[in-house]
């Protein structure tokens, strides 16, 4: 039994089983409470539990033949010779793609994020894991993570932070080829700043971490690794020094694990620094000058962009700039001027600030935004550094977000798939002609599953408002007498996202009247779940959690609004997983793509949106449900009135009434119809195997391919007419 024990371990080392069912099965049938204590962690529940007490349970519930299988299905997913990369991106096999994120969103129990892009750069990972193209990612370790929420009595969001247990963590200390612990150093005008070098497996994929918490720092340096918040804060040196280990140190660390990159994917601006790098390292090693390694740099380089807002952006100011980059500078020969050139949109305003923006679209050929709204909402936002181009021409397009269907399938679903579209469905996801066969599938099956999900939802959201209600220490019969009044036969909301303005949360609140009839209707009752976190600095954000929860406490609405506490990938699995329609309505065009949505789609949930982000291009008039036309107002309030109104005509008039119109069976048939027609039509497109598919055709293998023969004839050019070209050239 000791050797299940091991290969539970070796399994719970790789965070590939964090999208294996039945490797979770495993856990939950060893310990269903412990499971739930440990937030899921494997590392943790193996520890806690123990060699002997498994030998134990693993002789009373007969698993030992279901852990090998597991063990050997681990073995053969790992071999380098499997999956779609194998024969499709061998040029990446030997360099692979650098893929480099602030944050990674793996699973709840590595909490290194804070929203949707870290959610999007998990998933993004685990995708080419699965197809097997060669992606390493590189982040940054954060010790406290992201805050952990709690709402008081009065309903205002507390923030607090927990440090990571190491031991806990399927980290390892990355070493060097003398076995002692690998640095990075990086030097600055004021001191240097060091590193350790963490590594985490993910399937194939290698995810590499800087962790600023060692000896040779000093202590302000060793707090870079202590919280998101601090990356998203005010705190412009600490931002500046947070991204400098990220960029320049993070491309350091692959070299000195052996890893050269053939290309360089930034996933926003905040990993930009890297591009420097890059330049000092061809200079060094390639013998070529600033103007042939920008160039050569920038054929390697895809930058992805995630903000449509314009405070979203990082900008630093010159002096901090030279603070930081200044000896980078000198070792790649070029002034001040040259310098900051590369991160303004007017090469020659010293009062500009620095963008990491600007510098990413100056040092990339590939450039894209996150769906087609996205994409031209870019070209219209950066067509400054391509002013003497019409705003279609700006070489910005769009590659639309995919979710990891493993990460976020309910079982059960996955199941329903398995009997239905062929057990290797998910090798053949991206095929269209694969998701048709949901035709074929009974009407009243799917609908049962659909039914055990919301029961599974419905049970996890009982706990939890118990468990904050205890920890508030709220009347327990009240608490308990709010979480009974949820009704698996109601039609169920969910709305759950970061409690940012733009995506106004308050639309559906905002008539109170209405809201009861519609939540309270004695025949056809509708009922919402909540969650989100706003940023401890957004009062307003906070204002709004704190109306949800008094609504929720409203004799009104008691059993029909409830709030879920410190919302994480744990609270969207489940939500999404169970939920009848997902509720989205930012106000166009702000929402980059919205990634949540294509999770619903997944298990069998319809979305209610505008037309925004990846609900604008997926809408078909009959996969769900839409608020408005896409049109947008110049005065937002009235865009907000006026959506607020057909936001409630669709709710009335088109969901309530089709949910609750069935059949002398109990069907609900033509809420099926469209369930089936949102598998049929969303699936195979809004997927992570297709967006990495297409990273990889369209962006990866071309960089990787470009040589120095392909350099422009412009290497004659003068450095700010360098930094000019830089940012006008086709991508």
């Amino acid at each position: 039994m000791e050797k299940l024990y091991d290969q539970m371990m070796e399994i719970s080392h790789n965070l590939w089983w964090s999208w294996q069912p039945e490797v979770i099965e495993i856990l939950k049938d060893l310990d269903s409470d412990l499971w739930r204590d440990v937030n899921h962690s494997a590392i943790a529940f193996l520890k806690k539990f123990g060699k002997k007490r498994l030998e134990e349970r693993a002789k009373e519930l007969a698993i030992e033949s279901r852990v090998n299988y597991a063990f050997h299905r681990l073995q053969e997913y790992m071999s380098p010779q499997r999956g779609w990369g194998a024969t499709h991106a061998g040029p990446l096999k030997a360099r692979p793609v650098g893929y480099f994120s602030a944050e990674f969103g793996i699973h709840e129990s590595m909490p290194l994020y804070s929203g949707g892009l870290g959610v999007l750069a998990g998933d993004h990972i685990k995708g080419a894991s699965d197809l097997g193209v060669p992606v390493v990612g590189v982040g940054l370790f954060y010790d406290q993570g992201y805050f952990k929420q709690q709402i008081n009595s009065d309903g205002w969001q507390q923030e607090s932070y927990g440090k990571s247990d190491m031991e806990m963590l399927p980290l390892k200390q990355a070493r060097d080829k003398n076995g002692q612990v690998l640095t990075i150093k990086l030097d600055t005008r004021v001191g240097p700043l060091h590193a350790g070098v963490l590594t985490v497996q993910v399937g194939r994929s290698l995810l590499v971490l800087l962790d600023p918490r060692v000896e040779e720092n000093v202590e302000e340096d060793r707090a870079l690794a202590g919280h998101l918040e601090r990356l998203y804060g005010g705190d412009q040196k600490v931002r500046l020094r947070q991204e400098l280990l990220l960029g320049v140190g993070g491309l350091r660390a692959l070299r000195a694990l052996g890893i050269d990159p053939g290309v360089l994917h930034l996933n926003e601006g905040h990993c930009a620094f890297a591009v420097l790098e890059a330049i000092r390292q061809a200079m060094q090693e390639q013998g070529m000058d600033f103007s042939e390694a920008s160039k050569y740099v920038a054929a390697r380089t895809v930058f992805t962009t995630h903000t449509p807002v314009e405070a979203g952006h990082d900008r630093f100011p010159p002096a901090l700039v030279e603070e930081h980059l200044g000896l980078i500078r000198e070792e790649i020969g070029i002034d001040e001027k040259t310098l900051l050139g590369l991160g303004r949109l007017k090469l020659d305003d010293p009062d500009e600030l620095f963008c990491m923006t600007v510098l990413a679209l100056k040092l990339s050929n590939r450039k894209n935004g996150v769906s087609a709204i996205h994409g031209g909402v870019s070209r219209r936002m950066w067509n400054p550094l391509w002013s003497e181009r019409a705003e279609h021409e700006v070489p910005i397009g769009h590659i639309t977000n995919g979710v990891h269907v493993s990460s976020w399938l309910a079982p059960q679903m996955r199941r329903l798939y398995d009997r239905h579209l062929g057990r290797d469905w998910m090798d053949r996801i991206r095929r269209r002609e694969v998701w048709r066969g949901i035709k074929a599938v009974d009407d009243g099956e799917l609908w049962e599953t659909h039914r055990f999900l919301k029961g599974h939802l419905i049970d996890f959201v009982r706990r939890r408002l118990l468990a904050q209600a205890g920890q508030r220490g709220d009347d327990a019969g009240e608490a308990g007498l709010r979480a009974g009044l949820l009704n698996p036969d109601t039609l169920t909301i969910g709305f759950a996202r970061r409690f940012a303005l733009y995506k106004r949360a308050s639309l559906f609140l905002d008539d109170e009247d209405w809201l009861e009839q519609l939540l309270c209707d004695s025949k056809r009752p509708v009922q919402i779940i909540y969650a989100g976190k706003a940023h401890p600095r957004d009062d307003k954000g906070k204002e709004l959690i704190k109306r949800i929860f008094h609504l929720g406490k409203d004799p009104r609405f008691k059993g029909r609004i409830v709030l879920i506490e410190d919302y994480d990938i744990n609270v969207g699995r489940h939500l999404v997983q169970g939920v009848d329609v997902w509720l989205n309505n930012p106000r166009r065009p702000l929402e980059a793509c919205g990634t949540s949505g294509q999770k619903v789609v997944l298990n069998g949930g319809l979305n209610c949106s505008t037309l925004d982000g990846w609900w604008a291009e997926a809408y078909d008039g009959y996969n769900g449900f839409a608020i408005g036309g896409g049109k947008i107002h110049k005065d937002v309030a009235k865009q907000d009135e006026r959506e607020a109104i057909q936001l409630r005509e669709v709710i009335e008039q088109e969901v309530v009434p089709m949910f609750y119109n069935r059949d002398e069976a109990g069907l609900p048939r033509k809420w099926i119809s469209q369930m089936k027609h949102a598998l049929v039509s969303l699936a195979w497109n809004y997927n992570a195997a297709r967006m990495v598919h297409d990273y990889t055709q369209l962006c990866y293998l071309p960089a990787g391919g470009a040589t120095t023969s392909s350099l422009p004839d412009e290497s004659d050019l003068d450095l700010p007419s360098i930094v000019k070209w830089l940012g006008t050239k086709d991508s």
